[in-house]
This record gives C-alpha cells, structure tokens and sequence, in this order.
C-alpha cells in the first residue's frame, strides 16, 4: 500500500511539474517588450497571425524560451547526476571545472577577435574548453587506483577549475572595454542569440542524456546506500561512475555553450527536487528535469522584463533567486517542517 501511494504521489508530482513546465513557457511567449494575448500566439502557431507578431513568437520568443527550458533542464539533471556521483548534495554541474573550461575558450574566442569573423567560433571554441577540462579532470581521477576515485575526481576538479579561473581573469586583463564586457556577459549567461540550431543540438544532448541517466538511476540508488553495499548487489561502481562523469559533463558543456555560465539551477532545483519527494533516482531525475526545464524560462523573463527594452545577465537572476530559496530550503528542513 505505501509503494503504491508513494507512486501515487510521485506521479502527480510529475503532472504538476509538467503543467507547470506548460505555464512557465505560455509565460515566455505571452510577456515582452510587446505583450501579445493567447489568441495571438496560437494564431503566430498557426501561421495565421500578422507578420510582425509571426516573427516576434516564431522566430524570437519561441527558440528562445524552448532554450531556456531545454538548458534549465538539463542543468538540473546534471545537478542531481554529480549529486548522485560524489555522494554529496551540494555538489552541482560546475564543481568539476567544466564551466570554467568553457569559460577560457569562449574567452580565448573573443579575445583573438574570432567571434567578429566568424559567429559559431565562440561556441566551438567554449566547447573544446570544455571537452577539454572534462579530459583533465578524468584523467587526474583515474591516476589513482586504476578507477574513478570520487574523492580525487572532486579535488581534481577544484584545481581545474581554480587554474581556468586565474587562465580567465588573465585573459580578461588585456582586453578593451568593449571585449571585456562582452566576455563578461557571456559568463553571466544569457539566451539572447537563441536559434534553432541551438534547440536542436540542446534536445539531442538532453534526450540522450535523459535517456542513458535513467538506465543508471538503480545503480545511483545503490551508490547512496553505499560503494560496498552496491557492489555487493552487482553495480558496476567504476563504469557507473566513468558514464554518470562523461554524460554529465558533456551535457554540462552543451548547456554551457548555448546559454553561457548559468549558477544555482543545478544545485537548488535538484536539491528541492529531492526534499518535497524524496531520493529515488528512477523519479529524481527526470522530476529534476522538469522542475528545470520549468524554472529558467520564467528567470529568463523576469531578466527580459525588470530592465526592458534591456535584459538583465540570466545567471545574476538565477542568483538572486536561488540564494534565498536555498536557504528557506534548508531553514524549513532545520525546524523539522515537512520539506
């Protein structure tokens, strides 16, 4: 009977986040700098509205908020993969260093005037970054033991990330102003140069992703029990590990390149995810993608309208947002409330 109310409750707590995942993109489509009601954008839908209004739903609200939603979810799937990983719920999708990676290529990219020849040189440059710091990171976590040591992986990843960081602010130092700030802003995150090209590498990455992750959630069930535990009752713990690190980080670094350095998805929407349901991976993550996938197309928003016609940097929203709900979060689970 309890199974079958927590399965109950869980998958209402599917249908929810679903239905909200449907407002919060209505949301982005409906608000702007140029308000258009809900008659108006199934009309864009149809390819019956005005043309002014076709273009502004179809070819710059709709990429958009498909973006933010495909990024915020697979940020927080990410967030509760390296959770599940290094055993640690505070662990989010750039501990490892793969933002910073991104962050000295995208960098290096503008840098060199790259991005003023070419405008796919700064999201090909941000991902070798990437892929780059990913290959250092393991590399230096399976140097010890022969397998993928969770504890040397996190300092590994400390270090790479500390070391991209001071690649970065070296870079920044002998720019101009006008590259600086540019720099500057793509690190802070942003979905203004959404396309469709990005949608469609961003639901590919997230797909597969979701897909592989899910195939590992009784593995990362086990691992939260404990290693022996796990292997006791048959996880492969080293290939579990290797395959949660690779998948996660690489779809970190596609989320990184389609909308920049984006803080806090990763770590609080999981984390949430996890105190109002509790910790089984077979609905954490993809509740976690939802809740995600929810989540950042209505931070975009509030950045495209406090400043309009201007947008604020998308990750000083999520900061500002996520910070205070953490710890309401965390203040709720200390007093003994049911999270």
């Amino acid at each position: 009977m309890k199974a079958s109310g927590d399965s109950r409750w869980r998958g209402m707590g599917l249908a929810a986040l679903a239905f909200a995942l449907a407002l919060a993109l209505t949301a982005g489509l409906r608000f702007g700098a140029v308000g258009i009601d809900l008659a108006g954008i199934v009309a864009a839908l149809r390819g019956d509205a005005e043309p002014a209004v076709a273009t502004i739903v179809r070819d710059l609200r709709l990429p958009r908020v498909v973006l933010a939603a495909l990024v915020g979810g697979s940020l927080a799937l990410a967030g509760a993969t390296f959770q599940a990983l290094l055993r640690n719920p505070l662990a989010e999708p750039y501990v490892l260093g793969v933002s910073s990676g991104a962050a000295v290529g995208a960098v290096a990219a503008i840098a060199a005037g790259w991005t003023a020849a070419a405008a796919w040189s700064l999201p090909a440059a941000a991902f070798l970054g990437a892929l780059g710091a990913i290959l250092l990171v393991l590399r230096i976590g399976t140097r010890v033991g022969g397998g993928l040591d969770v504890r040397v992986l996190l300092l590994a990843g400390v270090v790479a990330g500390t070391f991209f960081n001071a690649c970065i602010l070296l870079l920044l130092a002998f720019q101009e102003t006008d590259a600086f700030r540019a720099a500057m802003f793509w690190m802070m995150g942003s979905l203004s140069g959404a396309g469709w090209a990005s949608v469609a590498l961003m639901a590919s990455a997230a797909a597969v992703s979701l897909v592989v992750l899910l195939g590992l959630a009784r593995s990362f069930d086990l691992l939260a029990v404990g290693e022996e535990t796990a292997v006791h009752l048959g996880a492969r713990v080293d290939r579990v590990r290797t395959t949660a690190y690779l998948v996660a980080s690489l779809l970190t670094a596609a989320a990184v390149v389609a909308a920049g350095g984006i803080g806090f998805v990763g770590l609080v929407v999981p984390h949430a995810v996890r105190m109002t349901w509790g910790g089984d991976h077979r609905f954490l993550l993809p509740a976690s993608f939802l809740a995600g996938a929810a989540f950042l197309p209505l931070a975009d928003l509030f950045a495209r309208l406090v400043v309009a016609p201007g947008e604020l940097p998308l990750g000083v929203v999520t900061a500002f947002v996520g910070v205070p709900f953490f710890v309401w979060l965390l203040r709720r689970r200390t007093v003994g409330e049911p999270a």
